[in-house]
């Protein structure tokens, strides 16, 4: 029996370069979401297929690491010469709020166990090769980056694996980037800065590493980040490329990130 009140799923007869795509309507967005889903060939009737959640940016949709990307293509390259194990790439709109939720709980929905829970259960519901044992690892660019930061941190026991490109740390920083004004998010006196968030975790946290571009508007906030983490003997990777905040370096990145997921799995 579903969770969900209705699924729609998209015919294999019309579907390319492994892309499947699902909508739910779920109570947490109080209506409908979208999912981008890359599924493997699984010749091997593979069971416990990991499962990679790639946050998307400020502006996008479920479609956007897919058709800006190419993380599908990457995915399939890597799989293909055994690079990394079969995987599932999961990538959802964000709720689809103004010019983009933050991935927080606001304005009476839950874009939070949006992303938690009923991505990872749509998923083992509807596509075979997934389970309840499937591991789950979460990733994600800019505003995705910071969702996948942010959660992963709230939800320590969920993720194996977290990874950021580019990240927002802090929710004030949202302000560059959405015409919303950050207080119609509502989101009270719960933690809104990353650094904040983890600390309340006492180190105990998934597998982490993040990445900025030399020439990217957030280099400082991700330097910053990585000398708190320091500074609080949190173990993490951060790394440095050239690069702005812009697809190209997402494109070229994301391989990072599939490769990190699949050691931690």
């Amino acid at each position: 029996m579903s969770s969900f009140r209705t699924i729609e799923l998209s015919d294999m007869a019309y579907e390319n370069d492994g892309l499947r795509f699902l909508t739910i309507k779920t109570k947490n967005l109080k209506g409908r979401g979208d999912i981008c889903l890359f599924v493997p060939k699984n010749d091997e009737n593979l069971r416990d297929l990991p499962i990679y959640i790639l946050l998307h940016g400020v502006y996008g949709s479920s479609w956007s690491w897919s058709m800006k990307g190419g993380a599908h293509r990457t995915a399939a390259r890597l799989i293909e010469d055994k690079s990394i194990k079969p995987a599932i790439i999961a990538m959802p709109s964000d709720g689809l709020w103004g010019d983009g939720s933050g991935y927080l709980s606001h304005q009476e929905k839950d874009f939070a166990q949006w992303i938690v829970s009923d991505v990872p259960k749509a998923i083992v519901e509807n596509l075979v090769g997934a389970s309840e044992r499937s591991p789950l690892c979460i990733g994600g660019l800019s505003m995705g980056g910071y969702g996948a930061l942010m959660l992963g941190a709230r939800f320590p026991n969920k993720f194996k694996a977290i990874s950021g490109h580019s990240s927002i740390t802090k929710f004030e920083q949202m302000a560059a980037f959405v015409e919303e004004s950050l207080a119609s998010y509502e989101i009270g006196d719960s933690d809104k800065n990353v650094i904040d968030l983890i600390k309340k975790q006492e180190g105990q946290l998934p597998a982490l590493r993040f990445d900025c571009g030399t020439s990217d508007d957030l280099l400082e906030a991700n330097r910053t980040l990585h000398k708190e983490l320091q500074a609080l003997k949190i173990a993490h990777t951060y790394e440095e490329f050239e690069g702005g905040h812009e697809w190209p370096y997402w494109q070229e990145h994301v391989e990072k990130t599939l490769r990190f997921f699949d050691t931690q799995i």
